[in-house]
């Protein structure tokens, strides 16, 4: 295994710091978010950060991990060298990140929870999809998070907030002033977006 880099990237949520590494822990478009240990029995990668007793949800997402601190008390100078350390061991020994690959399980999950919408509705879905994963996946990901697609029902949008967006206290404001207003612009239809996963 060659020698893996790994730096501190500071997110809008206070509580959460992005530490992103020169290797891929996930193929791209796929992120999984642990809010807590139970939640992580499918990543040993995971688990391990729980041991921190500091650390209060894990996201991982191609080639970064967002840890959110559970006490917001302790300062950031203090932890981030020893995660650091910790996330470089862990994957230069070649660690395991995940027992089951995360693409096949979230690909069983939603079709297991699209149900069948009608074909227009899934026209719909199918646009505003498209426009989280080109306009605004990219940006939620580069403050450690993640936006995901959950259903579309008579013109509202159903989305999970992931990683740092989570618990951060500008989520619902982008999510207003930025999300909601690009759907509707796009997607006539839309007309309101809500989000799961918001805990402020």
């Amino acid at each position: 295994m060659s020698a893996v880099s790994i730096y501190a990237e500071a997110s809008p949520n206070p509580e959460s710091m992005k530490f992103v590494l020169n290797s891929n822990l996930l193929v791209d478009g796929v992120s999984v978010d642990y809010p807590n240990l139970e939640a992580a029995a499918n990543s040993p990668l995971a688990q391990e950060l729980f041991g921190f007793d500091y650390v209060g949800r894990v996201f991982i997402a191609q080639n970064f991990v967002t840890v959110t601190k559970s006490q917001p008390e302790l300062a950031w100078t203090q932890l981030i060298p020893e995660l650091r350390q910790f996330l470089k061991s862990y994957v230069e020994a070649g660690g395991p990140i995940f027992l089951v690959d995360p693409a096949a399980e979230q690909k069983a999950a939603q079709a297991a929870t699209a149900g069948d919408p009608t074909q227009q509705d899934g026209q719909i879905a199918q646009k505003v999809i498209d426009l989280l994963d080109n306009y605004v996946r990219p940006a939620v990901e580069q403050d450690g998070g993640n936006i995901t697609f959950k259903s579309y029902h008579e013109g509202i949008v159903t989305v999970n907030l992931q990683g740092s967006c989570s618990g951060c206290p500008s989520a619902t404001v982008t999510l207003k002033s930025g999300i909601e207003n690009l759907l509707k612009r796009m997607v006539p239809e839309v007309q309101s977006v809500v989000a799961e996963g918001i805990t402020v």
